[in-house]
Formats: C-alpha cells, sequence, structure tokens
C-alpha cells in the first residue's frame, strides 16, 4: 500500500533548514547555538526516518510528489525498504557524527567550523534525498548536490593541498555525474520512464548487447566513482587530507555509500538482474570488483599512514558491496544491503578512533603508536574490535553481511568470488591486525607531539570523541549477535532482495 505523506520530504528538508541557520547565525552568536542547531536537526531527522520504518517492514512505501519536473518525470520521494536501510544508517550515524565532530573541532581548535557544519548538514540532505528518491532525476539532483557540498569539506584547511585534493575530487565526480545524467537521459528517451521498479523496468533484449552494455556503463560509472572501484578510486585517497570527522562522513556515512546505493539502484531498479545477467555486464562489474577488493587490501598494507590505510580499507570494502549487488543472487544482494550497515559502523568506529588519537596524542602514524592502549586503552580497544569486524569475524556485523554474500555466490555457482572474499578477509586481518598489536605492544611510550596537544601526557580522547566511538563499537557487536536489533535492518534488506529477484530463492 502507499502513503500520501510528507514525511520523507520534511526528512530530507531538515538539514537543508538547519544549514540555512548556521550559515546566517553561525558567526553571530555562540558556538554552542550553531552545535545545538546541528544537534536538534540531527535528532529530528532521525525520528522522521525511523517513524517510518514499521509501514515499511509491513510492506507499505510513503510517497510525496514536490511537483512535475517534465512530462512523465516527477520530483517526487519514496520510502521501498532498500532505501530506509541507507536513510536509518546515515540518520542515525549524523547524530553520533555531529558530537564526535563537536568534540574534534573543539579540541583541535578547528578553523571554519560554520561552513563546516553548514556543508555536513547539506550533505547528509543530500543523503536522505538519494535514499528516498522515486527515480533517476531526483536521485541525479540529490547525488550531484551531495558532490558539491562535500566539496568545502574535502578543502577544508584552505591551503594548496587541501585545494588540490578538492578540486581533483571534482573532476572525478563530475565528470561521472554527467556521464550519469546522459545515460538518464538516453533512457527516459528510449523507455519513456526514470521511475525505480523492483528488478528493473529495462527488458532483456530490448538494445542490442553492446548498446546495453554501454548505457549500463555510463550510468553505472557514477556509482563506481563514489564508492571507489579501481582504476576510478584517485580521488579518495587524496580526500584523506580533510579533517578526520569528514574522512568518517565520506567513509562511513554519505559519500561512498551513496556511489554503492547507485550501483544497487542501476542494477536492480533501473536494468535488473535478468537484464544484466543477459548482457553480460554482472560479470564485467563483479570482475573489477573482485580486482579493487584485492589490489586495495595489498596497498593499505603499505601504509604507516593511519588514515590513508583505513582509506584504502574502504576502497576494498565498498567493493564487497559492489560484488555482492553483481552476483544478483537473493542472498548476496541482501548480504550486501546489509554491509552498508555493517561497513557504515565499523569504519565510523576505526576513523573516529584514528581522529581521537590525532587530536589526543597529535599522532598520525602507525610506527609512532607503540604502547598508545597504555595511554588511550576505550579508544584502542574500539579500534581493535572494529578492525575484528572488518575482516569478517563472527559476532560482529561485518560477518553476517559478508556470510550471505559468500553463500550467494556459492549459490549461483561462482565461487571464484567466494575465495575472493575469504582472501580479502584474510588480507584485512594483515593490515589492521599489525595496527591493534603495535597499540597493546610492550614497547615504549608512544612519541607524544606536545606542539601540537599542548602537553606532554595525556588520557584516553575526550567524551565528546569517546562516546560515540564506543556507541558505534557497541553497536557493531550487537548487530554481529541480532543482526535485527532495533529498525530490523536485516529484514529490510531481505525484503528489498526479495522484492529485487521476485522472491526466486526466497531467503530463509
Amino acid at each position: 500500500m502507499t502513503i500520501l505523506s510528507i514525511i520523507p520530504f520534511l526528512a530530507v528538508v531538515v538539514s537543508l533548514a538547519a544549514a540555512f541557520l548556521i550559515l546566517v547565525f553561525g558567526n553571530r552568536v555562540k558556538p554552542n547555538v550553531r552545535e545545538a542547531v546541528t544537534l536538534l536537526a540531527a535528532v529530528i531527522k532521525a525520528a522522521l526516518v525511523f517513524s517510518m520504518v514499521p509501514a515499511v517492514l509491513k510492506g507499505n512505501e510513503y510517497y510525496f510528489c514536490l511537483w512535475e519536473i517534465a512530462d512523465g518525470v516527477e520530483l517526487a520521494f519514496r520510502t521501498d525498504a532498500a532505501g530506509m536501510v541507507f536513510a536509518c544508517v546515515a540518520s542515525g550515524l549524523w547524530i553520533v557524527t555531529s558530537v564526535y565532530s563537536i568534540g574534534y573541532m573543539r579540541g583541535h581548535h578547528e578553523k571554519n567550523q560554520t561552513g563546516y557544519f553548514a556543508a555536513f548538514a547539506v550533505c547528509l540532505s543530500s543523503a536522505i534525498g538519494i535514499s528516498f528518491a522515486a527515480n533517476l532525476v531526483t536521485f541525479f539532483i540529490f547525488y550531484e548536490m551531495l558532490t558539491v557540498a562535500t566539496y568545502p569539506l574535502v578543502a577544508h584547511y584552505r591551503d594548496d593541498k587541501a585545494k588540490a585534493s578538492g578540486r581533483k575530487y571534482l573532476a572525478y565526480t563530475l565528470i561521472s555525474g554527467q556521464l550519469f545524467f546522459a545515460a538518464i537521459a538516453a533512457v527516459y528517451v528510449i523507455y519513456g520512464t526514470c521511475d525505480f521498479r523492483a528488478g528493473g523496468f529495462i527488458e532483456p533484449g530490448s538494445l542490442s548487447g553492446g548498446l546495453m552494455i554501454l548505457l549500463f556503463f555510463l550510468m553505472i560509472g557514477g556509482g563506481a566513482v563514489k564508492a571507489g572501484v579501481m582504476p576510478l578510486h584517485g580521488w579518495l585517497p587524496a580526500a584523506m587530507v580533510a579533517p578526520t570527522p569528514v574522512s568518517a562522513l565520506l567513509h562511513a556515512v554519505a559519500v561512498v555509500k551513496a556511489g554503492a546505493f547507485c550501483v544497487l539502484r542501476v542494477v536492480c531498479y533501473v536494468f535488473g538482474p535478468d537484464t544484466v545477467a543477459s548482457c553480460g555486464a554482472d560479470k564485467i562489474l563483479a570482475w573489477f570488483a573482485a580486482a579493487t577488493i584485492l589490489l586495495s587490501s595489498f596497498i593499505a598494507m603499505r601504509k604507516d599512514n593511519l588514515k590513508a590505510r583505513l582509506a584504502f580499507s574502504t576502497i576494498g570494502q565498498l567493493s564487497y558491496i559492489v560484488l555482492g549487488i553483481s552476483v544478483l543472487a537473493p542472498y548476496s544482494i541482501a548480504g550486501a544491503m546489509f554491509h552498508i550497515v555493517a561497513h557504515a559502523f565499523l569504519k565510523i568506529t576505526l576513523f573516529m578512533c584514528a581522529g581521537a588519537i590525532y587530536v589526543t596524542a597529535g599522532l598520525s602514524e602507525i610506527s609512532t603508536m607503540g604502547g598508545l592502549a597504555k595511554r588511550m586503552p576505550v579508544t584502542c580497544t574500539c579500534f581493535a574490535l572494529a578492525s575484528l569486524g572488518i575482516a569478517g569475524l563472527p559476532l560482529l556485523a561485518g560477518f553476517v553481511s559478508k556470510f550471505n554474500i559468500i553463500r550467494g555466490a556459492f549459490l549461483m555457482g561462482k565461487p571464484i568470488f567466494a575465495a575472493v572474499l575469504v582472501a580479502a578477509a584474510l588480507l584485512a586481518l594483515s593490515y589492521l591486525i599489525p595496527v591493534v598489536r603495535i597499540f597493546f605492544g610492550k614497547g615504549g611510550q608512544p612519541a607524544v607531539n606536545s606542539e601540537h596537544t599542548g602537553h606532554t601526557g595525556y588520557t584516553d580522547a575526550a567524551a565528546a570523541m569517546l562516546i560515540p566511538i564506543t556507541i558505534t563499537a557497541a553497536v557493531s557487536l550487537v548487530l554481529g549477535v541480532m543482526p535485527d536489533a532495533g529498525p530490523h535492518l536485516y529484514d529490510l534488506a531481505v525484503i528489498a532482495a526479495e522484492a529485487i529477484t521476485g522472491g526466486g530463492g526466497a531467503i530463509v
């Protein structure tokens, strides 16, 4: 049943309103007011999103049309199960990241905080717009809004390195975005619709094989760039010049997850599994994802900078989602969608730990962090827990998603991709566990950058950073034991996967 309601639209615009208030009053009032607006908007957005979950779990969808853009093309919002998974993750983690950002910005005495919090709010509005977009045109509008809003965050420090990274980010994302738009226009001209439909609306054989593949990859490129699929990943490591909360936003909440979600929409809601398989595009995309998983893991092992190592880890982990979608099995698609959830909580924990270490101890290179756990035990323990989750160990959220992707690969007769995922889990252990071993090592105390911190001794991170870290680490553990705890995100992933595949090979 379709429920006509303004709630999806309100969930999108609440953070736009917050961004406006922050920009207008941010430099005229005390920082407490700016931060209060950020937190209040985050709570309201999450409340609106989560209020729709019960109805969606029962098979209903909320729908709201703002206006008709062109004949048969509406600026409209629809809350299907897949979109609800992404929206719950983005809105829920915005609260956590907002608290962490306040602690980080105060602890590091960052400049340009008004612009930072305003751009952050626009990014989250874009993410929810992407989640609830009812068609390709609405999706594209918010997808490009996310691109533009992220630029000032990447270039936050305004120095030459930050500006160069920002330009690189724009070059990758805007060029791929225009190709994406060209493909959207072609689809509308050929098929007369842009509306998302579970299982896709492009029929197999409706175009020649070569033209179908060309159209597919023009469209999928927009998602592959933001998801960091090699060789389109170059912007992502460069963007690590930004403050750590921005890195957490890029890698866990908005940008890269929007890219992975774009791949899901294109494969499963535009072309559909049957059409993608009939033209062979699934195999091409799957091999690119598999290569990305392995290559990024080997590169991560060579990085001494903690954020750089985590950046290449993200590139590989996002391709788990792309690979799961490309396998085209109900299990693998459900696993891919749940990996959006699992990776979000695990990777944001890792990045927030890295930021806490930098603000508290002034350390960014892994080789300087020997014995850090003696001084920052909670931060280091949470990092260790999230590292094990990223590798897919049981009782942590990463195991649930990866197990389903591997199971789907076997059921579809594609054991080579299951082997890639198992190998990637071992590689994840090989580049993250050495960091944990250094933290908990018996060596001397870590070298403290007293010029950065202002003192030669320090305790664990400040509460404003430590509380979000422990929350996301705890949720990662809870979701590993009870995947359906809270808003039933695993159930939503299963509902979406069965709708996409028409119930074939239903998940039990």
